[in-house]
């Protein structure tokens, strides 16, 4: 896992950030806010090695020291370069469009079709990928047509710009059932994984189905810068969604699960999405988010804004006697707010799990902001010191998507629907 992860490390640091001179030109995929995207990428590094180390996790011996060795110094580099990029350079005079808002238009000019009864070009979604252009400037179009593909599917880094289109969360659905095992890391187990720049999803759901017995079995992991995922679902148990690192928006999407069912070190927010906490094993306690920041001055985090979070059916006969949270701090800078969302009462009155003990408490920054239902009521949250009430709009907005995503810079040449503030 560590040598695909180099690659892309490399990938990053050797084609973004040399060629950040051409932004200016529209020769490269970018918001056009140079220092964002810069911090970005390189966050993008830091995330990959982070991950890395997490391999070797169950690893006995030495092996993991010398790994960890090996990557130390480049990693205090790379922390180092973050801290030095500032916030608000841009190079551009207007917003870049990346490509055409394809979401916005009447006619869909569609590159491959998915079919599989074999009435389209290929009948699995892998081939539809493989026969996709490399650093493509405008939109590879695969349509998926209704059908249950048990495959599991790779977006190479190379592939840019790729949009899926569904007929369905329903109706057109890729499943497979992968888990941790001594042998194969949470970040493989993923049944659908995109790295290219500029993804597009809509009307598909991901499945794992490998059950809440077999622990981290991820449906969906996202490595795609500046993408997009619409009216997706993104269903399993533990490990769901693994948003891994760079911007990331979610878009009417229902996502399921029960431990850690949205995490990752990306920079995401998920908007007007339904959120549905599983039934997993006896006594287990489930967690919504754990967010993977790791520099106090990162600028990652997780935002939930005009969500549903409710109960799965299969939890409601035991909604009063499982434990649910909106999070826990998987790493020391962890960042998540949920706002201006409903929250039902399948939430227990803390709010917030430790990680372990007191671990990341005071670091940590997490927060709720104008939210609503039978959950919401904020008198028996926990106390930590980086756990936050917000009441001033000024910090609420820095997980908006206008500031968290830069989204008022990409997200209009998707065509997709968005709020860049807190809406009416």
């Amino acid at each position: 896992m560590c040598v695909k992860l180099n690659y892309l490390m490399f990938d990053d640091l050797g084609v973004k950030v040399p060629k950040v001179s051409s932004l200016s030109q529209g020769k490269h995929n970018s918001t056009g806010n140079l220092s964002s995207d810069l911090r970005t990428w390189l966050s993008g590094v830091l995330a990959n090695t982070d991950t890395c180390m997490d391999g070797f996790e169950d690893t006995g011996g030495n092996v993991k020291d010398v790994i960890y060795d090996g990557i130390k110094e480049a990693t205090l580099l790379l922390k180092k370069l973050v801290n030095q990029v500032g916030s608000n350079s841009f190079i551009m005079d207007e917003v870049p469009a990346l490509v055409e808002p394809l979401l916005q238009s009447k006619t869909m000019p569609v590159d491959a079709v998915v079919a599989a009864d074999g009435s389209g070009n290929f009948t699995t979604v892998m081939d539809a990928v493989n026969a996709a252009p490399e650093y493509s400037m405008r939109r590879f179009v695969i349509h998926i047509k209704k059908g249950l593909y048990t495959e599991n599917v790779e977006i190479k880094k190379k592939k840019w710009n790729i949009m899926m289109i569904g007929e369905g969360l329903d109706d057109t659905v890729i499943s497979g059932n992968l888990s941790r095992t001594k042998n194969l890391t949470t970040y493989r187990t993923a049944t659908f994984a995109v790295n290219g720049r500029g993804f597009i999803a809509t009307d598909i759901s991901f499945r794992n189905t490998a059950g809440p017995e077999r622990n981290q079995s991820v449906a969906l992991r996202s490595d795609s810068d500046l993408s997009v995922f619409l009216r997706c679902g993104i269903f399993g148990y533990q490990d769901s969604l693994y948003a891994h690192s760079l911007r990331q928006f979610y878009r009417e999407c229902k996502i399921s699960g029960t431990v850690d069912f949205i995490f990752g070190h990306a920079s995401a927010v998920f908007q007007n999405c339904t959120i549905l906490v599983k039934k997993g094993i006896d006594k287990q306690k489930n967690t919504i988010t754990a967010q993977g920041e790791t520099l106090p001055y990162g600028s990652s985090g997780f935002s939930i804004q005009f969500c549903n979070i409710s109960a799965d059916h299969d939890l409601l006969p035991s909604v009063n006697t499982t434990s649910t949270y909106l999070g826990r701090p998987w790493k020391n800078y962890s960042r998540a707010v949920f706002m201006q969302s409903y929250i039902s009462e399948v939430l227990s009155p803390e709010g917030w799990l430790e990680w372990e003990g007191s671990l990341y408490l005071d670091t940590l920054y997490f927060g709720e902001y104008k939210n609503y239902g039978p959950g919401a009521r904020v008198d028996n949250r926990v106390k930590w010191p980086g756990y936050h009430v917000i009441k001033d709009s000024s910090q609420a907005y820095n997980f908006t998507v206008a500031n968290l995503l830069l989204g008022d810079l990409w997200l209009p040449s998707t065509g997709v629907t968005y709020t860049p503030g807190f809406g009416n």
